[in-house]
């Protein structure tokens, strides 16, 4: 996992919970890292795992909706730190579907070794759009934040939600219906 996500989590944390909290999670977490993150690293997933169970038993927020709330987190940091992946289109559908042959694509040029969610994505009707993710790390709440976080920024409100999926092993179907 790259160590973005790792500086934006600890980011996310320290900036909404306090320093004492992020310094109380890396402490008690016993992470390979040392909670030591650049950026450009890669580090395993397993060392985010870790730092959200700590962070879900400190706060009693439950790790899903603690990956949701970092997903929001992470879209809004993204928009401002790389505006030109989102300059393409003004519709949340149009950029959801640009994610997988845009953005990933952009994203293994500046970080070839990113191990990314792959997606695929299908617009029912005008409000209604279906993704599928595909994960071995299983971070579907992260991306259903993230989502979450597209749609305010697009200005468009609706409601996110994991729905059930043919092989939840592989991953999980994602509806997303605008209202």
């Amino acid at each position: 996992m790259k160590g973005i996500v790792f500086t934006e989590f600890t980011e996310m944390i320290e900036n909404e919970f306090g320093l004492s909290m992020l310094d109380e999670i890396i402490e008690t977490s016993n992470l390979p890292s040392k909670g030591i993150y650049t950026s450009v690293g890669t580090y395993s997933h397993h060392e985010m795992v870790i730092m959200l169970t700590k962070f879900s038993e400190l706060t009693k927020i439950p790790i899903h909706e603690a990956l949701r709330m970092f997903g929001s987190w992470l879209f809004n940091s993204f928009f401002n730190q790389y505006p030109d992946f989102f300059n393409h289109t003004q519709h949340v559908f149009g950029f959801l579907e640009s994610v997988e042959h845009h953005i990933h694509v952009e994203v293994l040029k500046l970080y070839p070794d990113a191990q990314l969610p792959h997606f695929i994505c299908t617009q029912i009707d005008q409000k209604t759009f279906l993704m599928e993710y595909h994960s071995d790390k299983h971070m579907e709440w992260l991306a259903v934040g993230l989502i979450e976080g597209a749609l305010k920024q697009f200005n468009e409100t609706g409601e996110v939600k994991i729905v059930d999926s043919p092989d939840p092993s592989k991953g999980c179907l994602i509806q997303i219906k605008l209202q």
